[in-house]
């Protein structure tokens, strides 16, 4: 059987990202793949170059595309307290940092062996910012992966661990390493205790999907976060459940 790792979401967070990783290295793994959206977060290069030592194929995320490319404005009062934040960890990344980031890819093409591929992206297959839920209506759905026909496919960006069937497609959301949220609406982000990741098994039209929990020391990431002096810090700490 291929076992693939699927980790999404890291937003920065080493502490988590170290935590899914050591529980990896204990599976007789055959690949790995980061599904967007790296280095967002308190420790933003460092959470670049652990994923760069990974040597695995990363797609390119909104957050990831809004580094290099400029963080577009925001309507709400959150949208724009994250935007500001976003700014700032912007600047802690250096240049050799953005054009690492540049060479992330819009879609990634898994070959998962026995002929079958699973394709790998952000938000959609189109969009690194559109959103896919359990909840999303079938015609609605039809409609964001338009051409795309792969029988498996892995997307992350919501921060919302998934697995649904649509037509003949199995699509899974890993869920985020570093930022899972328990709630989220546009006045009010809860960030849930834990760090997320998957593991997929595939093998001859056998198909396995393994959605996964770990915690992590969470004191420690707030406490870095509170010291950093970064915009909305205490905001930003007040947001997560403990």
């Amino acid at each position: 059987m291929t076992q693939i790792g699927l980790i999404s979401d890291i937003h920065g967070n080493v502490l988590a990202l170290e935590a899914v990783l050591a529980e990896l290295e204990r599976e007789e793994l055959d690949g790995l793949v980061c599904l967007g959206d790296v280095a967002v977060g308190p420790q933003p290069a460092e959470a670049l170059a652990r994923v760069h030592e990974l040597g695995c194929p990363v797609v390119m995320g909104n957050w990831d595309e809004w580094f290099c490319e400029g963080i577009p404005p925001a309507d709400d009062e959150t949208g724009r307290k994250l935007a500001e934040i976003g700014e700032w960890w912007a600047g802690q990344l250096s240049t050799d940092d953005v054009a690492l980031m540049r060479g992330f890819s819009p879609t990634v093409a898994l070959d998962l062996g026995g002929g079958e591929t699973a394709l790998c992206f952000h938000g959609s297959p189109s969009s690194n910012t559109e959103m896919i839920f359990s909840v999303t209506p079938d015609e609605t759905l039809a409609q964001i992966l338009g051409d795309a026909r792969a029988r498996i496919l892995l997307g992350g960006h919501t921060h919302v661990q998934m697995l649904r069937r649509h037509e003949q497609s199995v699509v899974v959301n890993p869920g985020s390493v570093g930022l899972p949220f328990s709630d989220w609406t546009p006045h009010a982000i809860r960030i849930a205790p834990w760090a997320e990741y998957g593991i997929l098994g595939y093998d001859e039209g056998r198909l396995r999907v393994d959605l996964r929990r770990t915690s992590y020391d969470i004191d420690a990431l707030l406490r870095l976060s509170l010291e950093s002096g970064m915009p909305h810090a205490q905001w930003w700490a007040d947001s997560w459940q403990r």
